[in-house]
């Protein structure tokens, strides 16, 4: 790699982290930690406690793996066949969110973003495309398929393995709940794309075909979710650092580690928030064991300190879980906080404004949702 180009990552990471209209999150939650900071400290060992170190190095060597896919230049390829393929808008937006919630569903939230956002990217970049839009519904997506499986999601996983009811039982008990945001993710698409013939733009700047770096970037990626399988992290995450040192550094220099200071101060501050006596005592004091207080308590909760810490605080309280995995489920919808996967998703879209789309659509959406599949547990 260059100087230019490692000049470059750093602008990069630096643009990421610079005080403006478009990046105020990261100051936002680094005000919030000092806040916390100044009125309840903590020692150093109690900060790095509060950071969820595995998720954090999960994401990491996914945001290197997938952004050597796409410096391989095969998104591209792959935007290009599927723009001859489908010209009717609508069509488009219906086909990512259908891949983005069955994906979700078999490798987690995470993974489907982490491969579909680019590729909407590659779309937008060779055709006039609502990007900010499209990936929206990808998010929502993404949070409706992944509540089908235990290894949807990491909220899934948690109540899955200390409940200890088999996986086929666990799918039958979300089924309907799926079901039920499924239609409402159709409707949503139906009513927010318009059926119209795509417009293709000249493309310009487009990353030129590596199919040997996408053979190994392809192949890390497969390596790296059966390490994580295995509890392997760490040695597959260095692998993964050492290959695109020596061999691709521009892949080093153009992943977005600005993400992972955002969700490690996400933890530093949600957890914090979780474990204040008043939120406690507040929940103590809610009829949440059962039916339609366990869902409202998920949806709830999710909304203030993120699906995955509210399933936490939750399950103790709780004794329904059919209720709360689909509560904290739902509540994934709303406000952007509601669930990590919403963050990662407007961080790769990379488009302005789109915080704002994100709201004025998933506030919406999980108002519909909370009602719908609260009648559920209604009766």
């Amino acid at each position: 790699m260059s100087k230019a180009d490692a000049h470059g990552g750093w602008r990069a990471v630096g643009a990421h982290l610079a005080p403006n209209a478009q990046n105020w999150l990261p100051w936002v939650l680094g005000a919030a930690a000092l806040l916390f900071a100044l009125l309840r400290p903590l020692s150093f060992r109690g900060y790095v406690a509060l950071v969820d170190w595995h998720t954090l190095g999960a994401l990491a060597g996914l945001l290197l793996v997938t952004k050597g896919i796409e410096l391989s230049g095969i998104l591209q390829m792959a935007a290009n066949r599927l723009l001859s393929r489908i010209r009717d808008l609508r069509r488009l937006a219906l086909t990512l969110a259908a891949c983005s919630a069955a994906l979700a569903a078999i490798v987690t939230n995470d993974v489907s973003l982490f491969l579909l956002v680019p590729l909407s990217r590659s779309l937008a970049q060779q055709a006039k495309l609502p990007l900010a839009r499209l990936v929206v519904l990808e998010a929502l997506a993404v949070n409706a398929g992944s509540a089908l499986t235990p290894i949807g999601n990491p909220q899934n996983l948690f109540l899955w393995q200390s409940s200890g009811i088999g996986f086929a039982a666990f799918v039958l008990m979300m089924a309907p709940v799926v079901t039920i945001l499924s239609i409402l993710l159709f409707g949503a698409v139906i009513l927010l794309v318009p059926r119209q013939r795509i417009e293709l733009v000249p493309a310009v700047g487009l990353q030129p075909l590596s199919r040997p770096w996408f053979a190994i970037s392809g192949g890390l990626l497969l390596a790296f979710l059966a390490a994580l399988s295995f509890h392997q992290l760490g040695p597959s995450l260095f692998i993964i650092v050492t290959v695109y040192l020596l061999c691709h550094r521009q892949v080093l220099a153009q992943t977005d580690w600005a993400l992972l200071l955002i969700i490690g101060l996400m933890f530093v501050d949600l957890r914090q928030l979780a474990g204040l006596p008043a939120i406690n005592a507040v929940m103590k004091s809610l009829p949440v064991g059962q039916g339609l207080g366990a869902y409202m308590a998920g949806v709830i909760t999710s909304q203030a300190i993120s699906n995955v810490p509210a399933a936490i605080l939750l399950e103790r309280q709780v004794h329904d879980l059919r209720a709360l995995a689909a509560g904290v489920s739902v509540g994934g919808f709303g406000f952007f906080i509601g669930s990590l996967a919403n963050l990662i998703a407007l961080r790769l879209a990379q488009v302005p404004g789109s915080f704002r789309e994100f709201h004025r659509i998933a506030i919406p959406f999980l108002l519909a949702s909370t009602v719908a599949v609260g009648l559920l547990f209604a009766f």
